[in-house]
């Protein structure tokens, strides 16, 4: 069935169809669209499962609509019960309006919703300026409640080439003590997209910013402040090496698995000793150890984990050839 029939039939029945989310991001700033989620206002659970008994129902804590391929909820409020990503009490009815659903929301441009019917724009929170400026800003102060969108802004920085207002890498920061609590499922994800950007730097220079690179990539962090020798390095310490490198990586190739491999290459290091600095003998061998660490702890493919040791102990051997 057709969007426009669905809102129309929701119409109908004292309804109204919105879309929502990436789909619109990405109409508004002209970008490619892979998926299109709509919200749906003014109906029970029960209402539209009657008028759409096709529809494929997913997920346990909140339930998602698949029709038509495209994905369909009802607008819903949350209310953070426990730590973590998951602990939500989540309310939907049919009195909870499009405002209160785009309130929920991590990020004011993520928090615009589009009339399917009308095409009028609803932005409370001013979500098409932040487009304009290319700035990434919490919604609201509830963006402290999910510690996944600390990655989440950290990949659409990388992403869409965005600025992040201060306040919200202040909120970011606040969250630190809850990204253990991730899954390495969830931090893979993110990681895995911005490894697909253009500047995956943007990605862990925020996480610095933000003062907590160093709780799911603590052997990236361990680069930062390892000196080089000047001749051969004059972008500065490791970490400066390491993100040129991912960056160039990204120029010449969309292998996910060979971007990861530049990203991990020189790990070792950040563990050379003090006293031989800024020579790093033996870093290649010592990578080794850290490439498995940061692989195990965020999930990253077995052959990815493969090549990543590869790197590690062979990269020395390329200006040989």
């Amino acid at each position: 069935m057709e969007v426009l029939k669905i809102a129309k039939l929701i119409e109908e029945h004292g309804g109204r169809l919105y879309l929502v989310g990436g789909a619109l991001r990405d109409t508004l700033l002209n970008r490619p669209i892979f998926d299109e989620d709509y919200c749906v206002v003014g109906l029970k659970k029960e209402k539209f499962i009657k008028l759409f008994p096709n529809a494929h129902i997913r997920g346990k804590a909140f339930e998602v609509f698949d029709l038509g391929g495209h994905e369909f909820a009802l607008a819903r409020t949350e209310k953070k019960t426990g730590k973590g990503h998951k602990e939500f009490e989540i309310t939907t009815n049919k009195n909870i309006t499009i405002e209160e659903d785009l309130a929920r929301r991590d990020i004011t441009i993520n928090s615009i919703a589009q009339d399917v019917l009308t095409k009028e724009i609803i932005d409370p929170f001013n979500g098409q300026k932040d487009l304009k400026n290319k700035i990434i800003r919490a919604t609201s102060k509830a963006f402290k409640e999910d510690p996944l969108r600390v990655y989440r802004v950290a990949r659409f920085a990388s992403e869409l080439n965005f600025k992040v207002e201060e306040e919200t890498i202040k909120m970011m920061n606040k969250l630190k003590d809850e990204l253990n609590l991730l899954s390495k499922e969830r931090v893979f994800c993110e990681f895995k997209k911005a490894l697909a950007t253009q500047k995956p730097s943007i990605f862990f220079n925020l996480l610095r910013e933000s003062e907590v690179l160093e709780i799911h990539f603590k052997e990236i962090y361990d680069l930062i402040g390892s000196i080089q020798p000047i001749e051969y390095h004059p972008e500065g310490d490791s970490y400066n090496h390491t993100m040129l490198v991912v960056d160039n990586s990204a120029k010449l190739t969309n292998d996910l698995m060979i971007r990861y491999c530049a990203l991990v290459h020189d790990l070792g290091k950040g563990l050379t000793p003090k006293e031989i600095l800024p020579h790093h003998y033996g870093h290649d061998e010592r990578g080794v150890e850290a490439e498995k660490k940061l692989s195990n702890r965020i999930g990253v493919p077995t052959s990815w984990k493969k090549a990543g040791v590869t790197a590690c102990k062979e990269h020395m051997r390329g200006r040989n050839i």
